[in-house]
């Protein structure tokens, strides 16, 4: 934590401000949120960002190759034009991403690691399901759930646990334990330079930050999200969902700002998207001579929706306005993530280098947009297709098959052995590990499911997927879900009356895993109605099929 250090005058300013603060968060507390975090932690003017400068000369002989996990947050399904869809039918082409699908393997029914930010990130970076080590439901500041908790959505309304919020630990203390082992620390292990880019989510405590966590230099910021660009600033488009808390939320808490190597924050020098593109591609200037490991993970097209005047221009076709924004957003992020790929073949590294793309989870629901899943049911904050089945692609030339499909389930958690394996490490062995090394079921020197099933939970909502057999169940509304995905992938007909004793033995199955759990860490605050088959924004009918989200 950095404090800072007040004279008498300034003390006396703080109590003025804070007795005007006061009457101020009756109206505003969000406000006040945000004016607290910049006097914690003020934001400087930008400042240039230098790497550290690898070797002059590359070593002779192999080496190791260089791995790069580029994530995505919130992109939908259907956000891409890999599989014949993308925004607003197609109009918004995303060559950059399809072609680290077409140059590599398509893991065509690849699953995060959560159907929320935080809990799949924290799966992602350690191969374990996060809610192994507790880190069930994502970080969330109380004034957001109580607002959360606060809004009508309908026949079924969210519940907030005021009692909850009494005993929720300081925000800054919550996250990953330093105990858990990410990629960054196995790699760091074997000789490779870390780097972490954008948006981290894992922790504010600096035994949880970047740079304790496995990662030579970081550049990002340590909450869920932030703004793309300052608010009202001159070259950049909005669109605000007013009907929505969370988007209210962001708007008035967020910072626009980054930090290196877990420094003062200061202010970038452009759109986020671009910026981190930028520096992304600087630090693979400086690092082409020596093994990198490189996390990319954008914020885009996570909310607030904002996007540059350029790209908005550039696609006068799409009439609605929120939609173009969001269109747009997804226009940077391929633009950016081609220009990271253009780096590698321009510095002569792009044939020794494992590229994985994937999203952290499903398109959510509050931007209010109907298709970003297509043609899968449901949102983030879901275990429907639609909130955990996402985009999820290896590039590696001359190692894995150009045009590769591996069709069986694959998890974010496999990502940690994959990488392992490619670098040369071992996993751990004192811990349980839930994924294993793809690298084989790629290169087709292995068939079959690489796992007995993948199991998801938040709160009392629990999934697994056990072949092609899916089950969810759920104690709000008291209901078990149960698809066949082979012949049913888009959860069209429910199994679980006509098959109790599939049900039956899939929850067998749920209940060894799901003892296997750690208790949450830290409480849930509320639990909200989410709607499965519309987007937000329309109020959630009494015969509508729903589900209750825990966090």
């Amino acid at each position: 934590m950095r404090f800072l250090k007040w004279s008498g005058a300034v003390l006396a300013v703080l109590v003025v401000v804070g007795v005007g603060g006061l009457i101020y968060a009756k109206l505003n507390p969000l406000a006040v949120v945000k004016f607290i975090s910049t006097l914690r932690d003020p934001i400087g003017p930008n400042q240039p960002v230098v790497w550290q400068q690898g070797p002059d000369v590359a070593p002779e002989g192999k080496r190791p190759p260089n791995i790069i996990l580029i994530l995505a947050d919130d992109l939908g399904y259907n956000d891409i034009t890999f599989n014949g869809g993308g925004v607003a039918g197609g109009v918004v082409p995303t060559p950059s991403i399809d072609s680290i699908g077409h140059d590599g393997v398509d893991l065509t029914q690849g699953y995060a690691g959560n159907a929320t930010c935080a809990p799949s990130r924290a799966a992602m970076m350690t191969g374990r399901y996060a809610t192994r080590f507790g880190y069930e439901f994502t970080p969330s500041h109380p004034i957001f759930m109580k607002m959360v908790g606060d809004a009508k959505t309908g026949a079924h309304d969210p519940i907030y646990y005021p009692e909850n919020a009494e005993n929720y630990p300081d925000l800054s203390t919550v996250g990953m334990p330093h105990s858990e082992i990410t990629i960054g620390k196995l790699l760091q292990a074997k000789g490779y330079h870390t780097l972490m880019f954008g948006k981290w989510h894992l922790g504010d405590k600096p035994e949880m930050q970047p740079q304790a966590q496995g990662f030579d230099e970081s550049l990002g910021f340590l909450m869920g999200a932030q703004l793309f660009a300052p608010i009202g600033a001159k070259g950049y488009v909005e669109s605000r969902q007013d009907w929505d808390p969370i988007d209210k939320f962001l708007w008035a808490a967020l910072p626009y700002a980054v930090s290196k190597d877990g420094g003062p924050r200061f202010a970038p020098d452009g759109y986020m998207t671009d910026y981190l593109g930028d520096q992304a591609v600087a630090s693979i200037k400086a690092n082409k001579n020596r093994p990198f490991f490189m996390y990319l993970a954008f914020n885009a097209p996570h909310t607030p929706l904002q996007a540059t005047q350029e790209d908005y221009d550039a696609l006068s076709m799409i009439e609605d306005h929120r939609l173009r924004v969001y269109a747009a957003m997804i226009r940077s992020l391929d633009r950016n993530i081609g220009n990271v790929l253009q780096a590698l073949k321009d510095e002569g590294i792009d044939d020794n280098t494992l590229v994985i793309f994937t999203s952290d989870n499903g398109g959510a629901n509050y931007i209010g947009l109907p298709d970003i899943n297509k043609p899968y049911r449901g949102w983030k904050a879901t275990f429907f297709e639609g909130g955990i089945r996402v985009p999820y692609f290896m590039k590696w030339p001359g190692v894995l098959p150009k045009g590769g499909k591996f069709s069986s389930p694959v998890g974010h958690v496999y990502i940690f052995a994959t990488a392992a394996a490619a670098a040369g490490a071992s996993v751990p062995t004192d811990r349980p590990v839930d994924g294993v090394n793809l690298l084989p079921f790629m290169e087709g020197k292995q068939t079959g499911y690489p796992h007995k099933s993948l199991f998801w939970r938040s709160g009392d909502y629990k999934t697994l997927l056990a072949g092609e057999w899916k089950l969810q169940t759920a104690e709000r509304p008291k209901k078990d879900w149960l698809y066949n995905l082979s012949v049913d992938p888009t959860e069209q007909n429910n199994l679980a009356e006509s098959n109790p004793e599939k049900v039956a033995e899939l929850k067998s199955m749920l209940a060894v895993v799901d003892a296997e759990q750690a208790k949450p860490s830290w409480p849930m605050l509320a639990e909200g109605a989410m709607a499965i088959d519309h987007p937000g924004g329309q109020p959630i009918a009494e015969d509508d099929e729903y589900i209750y989200w825990a966090n």
